[in-house]
């Protein structure tokens, strides 16, 4: 492990080991935790209802703060301090509100446009819960969550637990 650690710099002191709340800190800094990161959410549905509702995420320093829909029965809905608002505001919205992460909930066959709409406009990081692939430009991190696949490792390492 400190070979692996000795990659972001100088940890610990030598045959005394690491300082525990030194270590957490940095380790904190070099993921990115230690700041707050700005959050949309696109697509009111079940998943991006429950996205939004999730207070967990306050404490790891994401901050949503816009979710974004284009089902005129969803736009003014609130949760909690966020009302959902018209997916045609995105842009503008990703611009002056300066969304770095985005979270895609959305339908397969609306999730590239949009994603394409997101990009556009500045995000460099999605989290996508849309059942397709999606294709960004290189600079934007894309990481895709697949319910699917996570329940079948599951199963697999049900099936092959040495009982």
């Amino acid at each position: 492990m400190r070979k692996d650690l000795s990659f972001f710099g100088s940890f610990g002191k030598r045959g005394l080991g690491y300082s525990v709340p030194e270590l957490s800190s940095r380790l904190r800094q070099i993921l990115g935790l230690g700041k707050q990161w700005r959050v949309c959410i696109i697509g009111a549905g079940k998943i991006g209802a429950a996205l939004a509702r999730y207070e967990g995420f306050a404490d790891r320093g994401f901050v949503v703060s816009g979710v974004y829909d284009a089902d005129p029965d969803k736009i003014g809905t609130r949760w909690g301090d966020i009302s959902v608002r018209p997916e045609s505001e995105l842009e503008r919205d990703i611009a002056s509100k300066r969304y770095q992460i985005a979270v895609l909930a959305v339908p397969p066959d609306a999730a590239q446009k949009l994603v394409d709409r997101a990009v556009k406009a500045g995000i460099k990081a999605i989290l996508n819960f849309a059942p397709v692939q999606l294709n960004v430009p290189e600079d934007v991190s894309l990481r895709t969550v697949n319910m699917a696949m996570e329940l079948e490792a599951l199963t697999f390492a049900l099936t092959n637990k040495g009982d």
